[in-house]
């Protein structure tokens, strides 16, 4: 199953929720990062997706990537009332795609074990729990957004083959369920933890619930060296800005240019990607440009 439209051979993703959030002047600065605002203001969440179908995009992302039954329960939310948060994120979501026409898709997003442990672990693959655990770990949340409304699942930023098998036997566990799989890549040929890309992508590989396969939240000048790594299903590519991250002072380095971001994407579709967006620090701008480019 592909969702690509009938007028286009690319699908345009969203840029970087929680980067337009902070944007718009909301602080994000804690562990439930952009699910933090489902507890505080949804409607804060609309509009960015609203932001995101204006400038071009295709698909929107919900607010789910950092959201967890852990996270939530330190925020002193029990079970039934974080499954009912996620489940806002992807009404939010739904909201926003048929404001714009309804001819777009709702991602609910999955995101790694790292990312809930606010330690920036997505993009080492560095553990505490293996394969057993970290498939545990996922299962609660994959049942809530695999049985929501949403129309596909993004299980986004996987740094491990541990985590990566683990996402394999979810989508095992729910046939009816169709997601894309990418992952965080250290180099121009390894995941996070070192893993040959193409060896985690062969898990996916002619597996019809598997709409792509692909990278994100990578540099934009990696995208290039990682597209011929991918085979047996759609490419899916969404970098980042070009920034880095410095953990220890808690803050973007560099200078992002979404003209440049977007003369890019002609590139990245050329080399193969079907499904082209953005991830940290891009925004509605980086996403119009896409599409001008890819129209151009």
């Amino acid at each position: 199953m592909t969702f690509l439209p009938e007028e286009t051979d690319v699908v345009i993703l969203d840029g970087g929720l929680a980067t337009h959030l902070e944007s718009l002047g909301h602080d994000l600065g804690d562990e439930l990062w952009s699910a933090r605002l489902l507890l505080e203001n949804p409607e804060a969440i609309l509009q960015a997706h609203r932001d995101y179908f204006a400038a071009g995009a295709d698909v929107a992302t919900t607010a789910t990537y950092q959201a967890s039954f852990p996270g939530f329960a330190r925020r002193g939310r029990n079970e039934h009332e974080a499954e009912a948060l996620m489940q806002l994120a992807v009404e939010l979501a739904k909201q926003a795609r048929d404001e714009a026409g309804g001819g777009g898709v709702v991602a609910a997003g999955v995101g790694p074990y790292g990312a809930s442990l606010a330690d920036g672990s997505e993009y080492t693959g560095r553990y505490d729990l293996d394969e057993e655990g970290l498939y545990a770990w996922h299962r609660p949340r994959w049942e809530v957004l695999a049985g929501s409304h949403a129309d596909l699942l993004a299980c986004e930023t996987i740094p491990s083959f541990a985590e990566a098998r683990a996402i394999a036997r979810l989508l095992a566990d729910t046939p009816r369920t169709n997601a894309w799989v990418s992952f965080s890549c250290r180099d121009g040929g390894h995941l996070a933890d070192g893993t040959p890309l193409e060896e985690c992508a062969a898990l996916f590989a002619g597996n019809p619930q598997v709409v792509a396969v692909g990278v994100n939240c990578v540099p934009p000048s990696l995208v290039g060296k990682l597209i011929p790594r991918l085979d047996g299903a759609p490419v899916i590519v969404y970098p980042n800005s070009g920034e880095s991250w410095d953990p220890a002072a808690r803050r973007w380095r560099g200078i992002a240019d979404p003209e440049e971001f977007g003369d890019a994407a002609r590139a990245w579709r050329d080399a193969g990607a079907a499904y082209i967006g953005g991830c940290c620090r891009t925004t509605p701008d980086h996403i119009r440009r896409v599409r001008q480019s890819l129209s151009a």
